[in-house]
């Protein structure tokens, strides 16, 4: 047996964790003195302890680990597998962002030596003046927060494409999410996920074709905020107001994508010329 000290030391765990380990039935010790009130540890909690501590290394909550914890004990391998697929595919997201931030700093730091500003792609992005034609869409709309976005996406789209296998509908075209909150509101912003489909049933609606300006984002989705002002200023240098709510068009998966670069997304923002 192992005292609380020693398996703390083994496992560079502190004795306070492991003591708020044992409260939300993480890792209990296998034996607690009743006299003194020490705690000590098996030798086959080790691995136990390195376990949990692996998954914590993952970015897994103490929530998620617990959950982890019971199916490995149920020998559930295929969920356990796919419950770290998944996070595989989280932290891969958030490295792409990161290597984008770096691609970004890269870019800043050049141009400023050679004496440019550091929002030079600014003037760099163009916008189109366009007419969309109607389309039928299926559509979900939810109110969301700013953390729930990306969760958001996978979970909407993901419900909106089971609809139409199971509806047998034609695929007419890729997902679109439009923005229809005035302002931003970190606690929850109204969304409107949607695909194309060739057939008007029920949980379908028309998105009327009109006169939009139009920019082409090729790259990560955080320059999204750049395109936007850049529109809205074409917008206001034109002559033109605004008459709907801006939406995307995402030409690539983001899930097929090897890397931000490969993101191609389309903005929309229907206008019509100031009398």
């Amino acid at each position: 047996m192992l005292s609380i000290g020693e398996f703390s030391k083994i496992c560079r765990v502190s004795t306070k964790t492991l003591r708020y380990y044992d409260e939300i039935g993480l890792i209990t010790p296998d034996e607690i003195n009743a006299e003194n009130g020490y705690r000590y540890y098996s030798i086959n909690q080790l691995k136990r302890m390195l376990f949990i501590n692996r998954l914590k290394s993952y970015h897994f909550s103490l929530d998620e680990i617990k959950a982890i914890l019971e199916l490995e004990e149920n020998h559930a391998e295929d969920q356990l597998y796919s419950t770290l697929h998944h996070k595989r595919e989280q932290i891969q997201e958030k490295l792409y962002a990161l290597e984008d931030t770096l691609m970004q700093l890269r870019s800043d730091m050049v141009n400023l030596q050679q004496s440019k500003s550091m929002l030079t792609f600014f003037d760099e992005i163009d916008v189109q003046l366009v007419e969309t034609e109607s389309i039928t869409i299926l559509y979900q709309r939810q109110l969301l927060n700013s953390d729930d976005y990306a969760a958001g996406y996978e979970k909407y789209f993901s419900s909106l494409y089971e609809q139409i296998a199971t509806n047998k509908l034609t695929l007419s075209g890729t997902p679109i999410t439009i923005y229809h909150s005035p302002e931003f509101n970190p606690s929850g912003n109204d969304t409107e996920f949607a695909i194309p489909v060739g057939e008007p049933v029920q949980g379908t609606r028309e998105l009327t074709g009109e006169l939009c300006a139009k920019s082409t984002l090729k790259g990560s989705y955080s320059m999204l905020t750049a395109v936007y002002a850049k529109l809205r200023e074409w917008v206001e240098k034109e002559g033109y107001e605004l008459m709907n709510s801006p939406y995307e068009v995402y030409r690539t998966d983001p899930t097929h994508a090897h890397s931000p670069e490969d993101l191609v997304t389309e903005v929309y923002f229907p206008i019509q010329k100031i009398q």
